[in-house]
């Protein structure tokens, strides 16, 4: 499937240098293939796990075309029919209709974030199923039966979440205006401040989040079948503790949840929905970050984040073995589903210099055909490179956990520039994995540190909680700490160090040039967070339900304002010095634009170089690849010009 074509691949043969006379040849210098922008945004981002009704396709989104669309592609590895054909907004596939070949998928408006779910059936005819304006909408799941769905939008409160049933046995109906719908009705009205979180498979009792702070929450059943009752508390507890609803047993007697109580890390619990009696059924060393049971209910799969890779342990529920599957040697097997039958199961493969292909196989079988292709022929893999995991000291001697891309051609002899690179959040986490943005950098000589700074997710609720009101403090350190680190590696030019990421990330960049102005020596800044007094006060309505935890974790603006303008870049802007580059979609809901145009504009008045770009079509991340080139272009030219020696 999805074959690159006129991949524009610049390749420099291996030179023999040769003095003429001499009796002594010239070593010969190894030369590594650069490829370029145009090369690296062929790999296609391909994602796809729903059969359809009869087996034979897989519903597959990818990016082939530039945007987002979805594929229905042949699980016997054919080449793929296109199902949808949007030119901007970016397509997301959702699952085939169970019992025919009708799919539901979801848009927002260019990166707005407010998404609408559509039913796509026979003949071309999309019916948007959450019409109206600013509105926002999920897909949750379908009843085990195939006879309805449920989703959660919130059109009644832009703050809340209620939860609709679709019944697919009604036929379709004519609204108002001539908008035709699919009959719905709301089985949920949300007036809690819950977040609406998983259904049984039989879409009877629904499992609903309540936030108290961002290291502590509350899980409540629902039950619809007696709508006059409240929610009741599955999770009570004292200290602090994080849940997560993971799945129900495919009998529905059972709830299972994730939490840390009394764990470093996140285990799975039982809930016996009969009894009420609640324990620990599964743990490990990390965080087992879900559990779920294929749609045949035969195996269940943990899904395990150790040290920043995917580890997926599969168990048959028949015979309680886990279940092997075939070597993929340095890719991760990432998801596994089955058909409605079980006759089939589909895989998703990635590694750090693959991006992620779809397999098909026999679930208790060790073959697996690929049906999807990513990466581009022409980029062969043995140029790229792996990660690897490594961990520095920080300021205080605390660990910091980081993953390391090296630079083939890299040596004492061969010394290259370096960049601290920082993950979103606050309280995400850099993963092994494949990056085009990454491997393209690297590829051209740039040594990129990934840093996993305190207040990573994935290493401990303690770790995850030590930036608690201290960011733009001892995370920033840990970054500065991450460039000592570089410095003592000795294929590193200690001279060329530079400091990147997006969101969250991009505030560090900022941070990191306002407020230890000589610690890099250039930024790159990709939307982010300039003023916390402003991202805080205009959080999305429908983050109503987390914004206590935002709050806890980085400061209420009403009652925290002189702290988070001491942490504001945007207020320090006269300390930066060093090149800038910056990155900003105009549609960001998050990371709103004037924290870039006006961070812009203050370093400007330094007569500091910064180059800036502006996506009008984008929000919080790039969808489009034709942004994304541009972008890649502007993050390479501007190392660069800046890095390189002339």
């Amino acid at each position: 499937m999805l074959h690159p074509r006129n991949l524009g691949l610049l390749t420099l043969l291996p030179l023999t240098l040769c003095a003429c006379g001499s009796t002594q040849p010239e070593p010969i210098k190894t030369v590594l293939p650069q490829y370029g922008v145009e090369l690296f945004s062929q790999t296609l981002s391909v994602r796809g796990s729903s059969f359809s009704a009869d087996g034979s396709q897989i519903l597959v989104t990818s990016n082939e075309g530039g945007v987002f669309n979805v594929y229905s592609q042949p699980v016997d590895g054919g080449r793929p029919t296109r199902l949808t054909a949007s030119a901007g907004s970016a397509i997301m596939g959702i699952s085939w209709f169970p019992h025919d070949d009708r799919f539901l998928y979801t848009k927002d408006g260019d990166g707005d974030e407010l998404n609408h779910l559509y039913l796509a059936a026979a003949g071309g005819e999309v019916l948007d199923l959450t019409p109206g304006k600013g509105l926002k909408a999920s897909f949750m799941a379908w009843a085990e039966d195939g006879s309805a769905f449920w989703a959660m939008i919130n059109q009644r409160d832009a703050a809340a979440f209620d939860v609709y049933e679709y019944d697919l046995e009604s036929p379709v109906t004519e609204a108002s205006a001539g908008i035709r719908v699919l009959p719905r009705h709301m089985v949920f009205e949300n007036e809690g401040g819950y977040m609406p979180g998983l259904a049984s498979r039989d879409l009877r009792y629904l499992i609903l989040s309540k936030a108290h702070n961002n290291r502590d929450n509350d899980l409540f059943l629902y039950d619809t079948e007696q709508p006059d009752m409240a929610p009741v508390l599955i999770t009570p507890h004292e200290a602090p503790v994080s849940f997560a609803p993971a799945s129900f047993s495919p009998d529905g007697k059972q709830f299972f949840y994730g939490c840390d109580l009394d764990s470093e890390f996140q285990r799975i619990w039982s809930y016996d929905l009969a009894s009420g009696e609640r324990k620990v059924v599964e743990e490990r060393d990390w965080d087992i970050m879900g559990m779920s049971y294929t749609r045949d209910g035969r195996y269940r799969v943990l899904n395990i984040n150790a040290d920043a890779r995917t580890v997926l342990e599969i168990t048959d529920t028949q015979t309680g073995q886990t279940l092997d599957l075939p070597g993929f040697p340095g890719r991760e097997v990432r998801s596994f589903q089955t058909s409605a039958d079980g006759s089939q199961a589909v895989i998703s493969v990635a590694g750090d210099t693959s991006s992620a292909d779809i397999y098909v196989g026999t679930p208790g079988g060790m073959e697996f055909t690929a049906i999807t292709e990513s990466m581009p022929r022409q980029l062969d893999p043995q140029h790229l490179v792996a990660a690897d995991v490594v961990r520095y000291p920080s300021f205080d001697g605390l660990d910091i956990p980081a993953i390391l891309y090296k630079p083939k051609l890299a040596s004492a002899d061969e010394r290259v520039p370096g960049i601290v690179w920082v993950h979103g959040g606050p309280g995400g986490q850099s993963r092994t994995g494949y990056r085009s943005t990454v491997q393209l950098l690297v590829n051209h000589g740039y040594a990129i540190l990934m840093v996993n700074n305190r207040g990573s997710s994935g290493y401990g609720k303690t770790f995850n909680h030590l930036d608690d009101r201290r960011h733009g403090e001892d995370d920033l350190q840990d970054c500065v700490y991450g460039r000592k680190y570089l410095e003592s590696l000795d294929w590193i030019d200690a001279e060329r160090i530079g400091i990147m990421g997006g969101s969250y990330g991009g505030y560090m960049v900022c941070a990191a040039l306002a407020f230890t102005p000589d610690a890099f020596d250039l930024g790159i800044d990709i939307f982010g967070v300039t003023n916390w007094l402003r991202t805080l006060e205009s959080i999305p309505a429908w983050w109503g339900a987390n914004r206590d935890s935002l709050y806890a974790e980085l400061g209420n603006p009403a009652e925290d304002a002189e702290r988070l303008r001491r942490i504001s870049p945007l207020f320090h802007a006269h300390n930066i010095t060093k090149p800038m580059l910056v990155v900003q979609g105009a549609n960001d809901p998050r990371v709103l634009a004037v924290e870039s145009d006006e961070l812009v504009n203050a370093v400007r008045k330094n007569g500091v170089q910064v180059k800036y770009i502006v996506f009008p079509d984008e929000g919080h991340g790039f969808r489009k690849k034709s942004n994304a080139i541009i972008a890649d272009q502007a993050y390479l030219d501007f190392l660069n010009k800046n890095f390189k020696k002339h």
